[in-house]
């Protein structure tokens, strides 16, 4: 089919992020010009099933007119104000009382960007400047995770563990590593149960702390499961042996809730599902339903008593951004967690949770789905070229992707990490809108395995 118009000026104008920019000047763009619930409309009509809300944000779905309204009153009544030199507004004011409140660990403060890989880039930065206030100055690695992944500014995609995002941008820099990924299904050994794969994961960081030195480890980041990695969720005492481990050796311990915050696992955030316990967590994507581009992280009180110290020293507190705390961000957050508490929404992805769960673990029967995996409203499952021995798919046949193109094509748009196809739909999600998904996404995968026996894709 002949390319559209508007596809071809996309092609001449438009980068478009994770992208194989060659095959797109190809294939052309999906435009999407509308949305309601958690459906999407392309440019010819045709509806989608919006399976991963987004990129894991459109929390509410779309077209939610509370939300719109309270964006628009923003805009009316101004537009617009920064917060340095010391100036506000009521919606920064209100926003971080209210962040402050339903936080998984103590907070002093909240400090404000625009997106999550901005968030994490403050995390590391202040991590940095929190030591030398305190006369650490050797204090200053950041260990993440294979695998992991915390956006793609210079410094936190240098945390991110994924190698797509380091070949030839030469990084990660300097004083970041990465200790091993807990992803039993994947590297648990032979015979090892899946508490002794976690005492062995909680190991090698422990080793990794003595061997890089405890007093030049300024923090730790993890997400609470690994959403762009591929969905991988820890194993059973993963996080309790990791927060024993980072509490004795005075590591500051950085919650990446960027996915798994406001109402993705079931609660408020995954660290209360996973029983973690940091010091400071990072939100993004649904504080705002995705509707404005917002972030936040929390400010411990010992990290806020050393940016007093070092503001009497230096003057100031030099850092901000532009769109720091923006009111119309401020005011669309504000309404979406009003909404998330008055029509209780964790609740409700609590509850639908045994439904989207029973049909993705069902998935794990079928010949290409090596492990199907999730919690609450998020999920993967894993393609493999062969079920006993996990052998994957040669990267070179794209299985992930070409999985992703033929749901796409049927109606459900979802997304893949190399083999591994995620799920994660807005949480107002329906029983009946689950299973049309779940559908849906056995007719794909029946689609593939049809292809696979006769492209001979397990050789």
């Amino acid at each position: 089919m002949p390319l559209s118009n508007m596809a071809v000026r996309d092609i001449e104008t438009v980068i478009h992020p994770y992208t194989n920019l060659a095959r797109h000047r190809e294939v052309g763009p999906l435009i999407l010009n509308e949305g309601r619930g958690i459906h999407l409309y392309d440019d010819t009509g045709k509806r989608y099933i919006e399976g991963m809300a987004g990129l894991w944000c459109t929390a509410l779905g779309y077209g939610n007119q509370e939300i719109a309204e309270a964006g628009a009153e923003a805009l009316r009544r101004v537009s617009f104000t920064h917060a340095f030199g010391g100036k506000s507004h009521d919606g920064v004011i209100e926003l971080s009382e209210k962040l402050k409140e339903i936080a998984p660990c103590p907070a002093s403060k909240v400090l404000f960007g625009s997106s999550g890989s901005e968030a994490n880039d403050m995390q590391m930065k202040l991590s940095w400047y929190y030591n030398n206030a305190r006369g650490k100055r050797e204090k200053k690695k950041i260990i993440s995770r294979m695998r992991a992944y915390h956006g793609v500014t210079i410094a936190s995609a240098s945390l991110t563990g994924l190698p797509w995002v380091h070949n030839d941008f030469d990084l990660p820099i300097a004083n970041v590593l990465h200790t091993s990924c807990p992803h039993y299904y994947r590297y648990g050994q032979e015979g090892e149960s899946e508490q002794d794969f976690a005492s062995r994961m909680a190991q090698d960081l422990e080793d990794m702390i003595l061997r890089e030195g405890p007093d030049t480890i300024a923090a730790f980041i993890g997400e609470p499961l690994m959403g762009a990695g591929g969905v991988l969720l820890p194993p059973d005492g993963y996080w309790e042996k990791v927060n024993a481990i980072l509490e004795k050796y005075d590591i500051r311990f950085i919650a990446d809730e960027v996915i798994c915050g406001f109402g993705r696992t079931g609660n408020w955030f995954g660290s209360t599902t996973f029983g973690m316990k940091p010091q400071s967590i990072t939100m993004a994507k649904a504080i705002t339903s995705a509707y404005f581009p917002l972030s936040a992280l929390t400010i411990e009180e010992d990290l806020y008593q050393a940016m007093l110290d070092e503001s009497r020293k230096l003057g100031t507190f030099g850092h901000g951004y532009t769109y720091t705390a923006h009111p119309v961000g401020c005011a669309i957050s504000l309404k979406t967690i009003e909404i998330y508490q008055r029509d209780k929404i964790m609740e409700r992805a609590a509850k639908m949770s045994p439904v989207f769960q029973a049909r993705l673990k069902k998935l794990a029967d079928h010949p290409l789905v090596g492990e199907a995996r999730g919690v609450g409203l998020i999920g993967a499952v894993e393609l493999v070229a062969d079920k006993a021995t996990k052998r994957p798919f040669d990267p070179k046949k794209m299985v992930g992707a070409a999985t992703v193109n033929t749901l796409q094509e049927m109606g459900l748009i979802v997304r893949n990490i190399q083999d591994a196809v995620a799920l994660c739909p807005p949480l107002i999600i329906t029983t009946d809108e689950i299973h049309e998904m779940f559908d849906i996404f056995e007719k794909g995968l029946d689609a593939m395995e049809a292809w696979a026996r006769k492209e001979n894709a397990r050789a």
